[in-house]
């Protein structure tokens, strides 16, 4: 089984949507998170989707401020009531989203401690990982993470049958988007200047992927 599409089944009735796989994967993730993650810092998500994600872990991450940033108007309207229910004493740590693409030649004229994308590279086409790596590269600070959570391909091969049939539905939907292989994700880090530094295996047949800069040798 797999948990992943964050585009079908949200709950609708109000601003703030709900994804079932976000409450399903929210635990797992955060402890991944919270172990990765630099002390202290800001930390960009890239496509906060309902915005569930965003303001569970502002609200624990108390040394963090978080970002969160989707291209889609409905996204940023449900991160923006997620974080209005959350009321004020999160809005110092939770700020308004942003509609910021993963491509774009800038994302923030700060420094970033994390760069979160938790459901978006099988989503989207291979441009917006390259994005994503190439931003990450670019923007974080000399101790930041990259923090990819999804089902990948391990040499060439899906780890699971659901997986698989996963994939199928997600290129029918669209031939640009489609469960990535990991090595060729960690070999376009490689070339970016960041280095693989740990895969944790997931519920539901995903995986977190921890990127740091890669170290340089003298």
């Amino acid at each position: 089984m797999n948990d992943d599409d964050r585009g079908q089944d949200m709950e609708r009735g109000s601003a703030r949507l709900r994804a079932p796989a976000a409450s399903r994967n929210r635990e797992p993730i955060f402890s991944v998170l919270s172990r990765v993650l630099p002390a202290r810092g800001l930390v960009l998500e890239l496509g906060s989707g309902t915005g569930e994600h965003a303001v569970d872990y502002a609200a624990r991450l108390r040394e963090h401020v978080w970002q969160p940033s989707d291209q889609s108007a409905e996204a940023r309207a449900s991160v923006a009531a997620w974080r209005r229910h959350a009321g004020p004493e999160l809005e110092s740590r939770l700020r308004a989203p942003l509609p910021l693409d993963a491509r774009a030649p800038r994302w923030l004229d700060e420094p970033l401690a994390a760069v979160v994308a938790i459901n978006v590279i099988h989503i989207s086409p291979w441009s917006v990982c390259e994005g994503i790596l190439t931003g990450a590269a670019r923007e974080l600070r000399g101790d930041g993470v990259l923090f990819l959570y999804g089902p990948y391909r391990r040499g060439g091969r899906h780890t699971a049958p659901s997986n698989a049939a996963f994939d199928e539905s997600l290129r029918a939907r669209d031939p640009s988007w489609g469960v990535r292989d990991l090595d060729e994700v960690a070999a376009a880090a490689g070339a970016r200047g960041l280095e693989l530094a740990e895969v944790v295996e997931m519920p539901a047949n995903n995986l977190s992927v921890v990127f740091r800069r890669a170290t340089v040798e003298t």
